[in-house]
């Protein structure tokens, strides 16, 4: 894997959502040279709800080039810019089927885990204009994924990804966001994806309340 774009943006208000006037960061845009990241974010950017985003699992979001060329085949559009999906890592060479769960990177200086799938609110919607696109996006498991920050560094446009460790129990980020949606797993191989160690503890949470009483209730 390299990482193609680091892309970064700061809260803005936006007018028209169908929850009217609202704060988002999702409109990222690529930086170039060396970007640090760090525990919480990259310097230069910041996420406005703090609730569905952010904090020491959700730290860095990535969105991969295979899923940039569905979505232009899907959608019949051209994306100029990377960042359009409000990733702050662009990387190539990766899917939402190739990357697990717990996989540990070294990118720059960097080192990053994933945690857990993205779940899209109702501002990537009100990004693209396309009417209930959060389900579309859902369902397509191409939800890119989020990653925790093991070690604090420098990265840029260019630097090599590489794959540090995999947990065995580990779950592809489709295969999870399909379980959450779809219910696709039995409860055995429920047991062992909630024993990843690189599972957010939002998810744990939540899968482990599904296993134990057949019921979504975390986000």
């Amino acid at each position: 894997m390299h990482l193609i774009s680091v892309n970064v943006a700061q809260p803005i208000e936006v007018t028209g959502t169908r929850r009217g006037t609202v704060t988002t960061a999702i409109f990222k845009r690529p930086v170039r040279g060396h970007v640090m990241i760090r525990s919480l974010n990259l310097d230069g950017d910041a996420q406005a709800d703090l609730v569905a985003h952010g904090g020491l699992d959700k730290a860095v979001y990535a969105y991969t080039l295979d899923d940039y060329a569905f979505w232009m085949a899907e959608l019949g559009r051209d994306f100029t810019e990377y960042g359009w999906f409000g990733e702050n890592l662009t990387v190539d060479d990766a899917s939402c089927d190739t990357v697990f769960v717990g996989d540990t990177f070294s990118v720059g200086e960097a080192v990053l885990q994933v945690t857990q799938p993205r779940i899209p609110c109702f501002k990537l919607e009100y990004k693209t204009g396309i009417r209930n696109f959060g389900a579309q996006f859902r369902r397509s498991g191409r939800t890119g994924f989020y990653l925790r920050v093991l070690q604090e560094g420098l990265v840029q446009a260019g630097d090599e990804m590489l794959l540090m460790s995999r947990d065995p129990r580990g779950i592809s980020v489709r295969a999870l966001s399909d379980e959450r949606h779809f219910r696709t797993k039995t409860a055995k191989e429920m047991e062992s994806i909630i024993a990843v160690g690189g599972l957010s503890k939002r998810w744990r949470s939540f899968l482990t309340t599904r296993l134990r009483r057949g019921r979504p209730v975390a986000k």
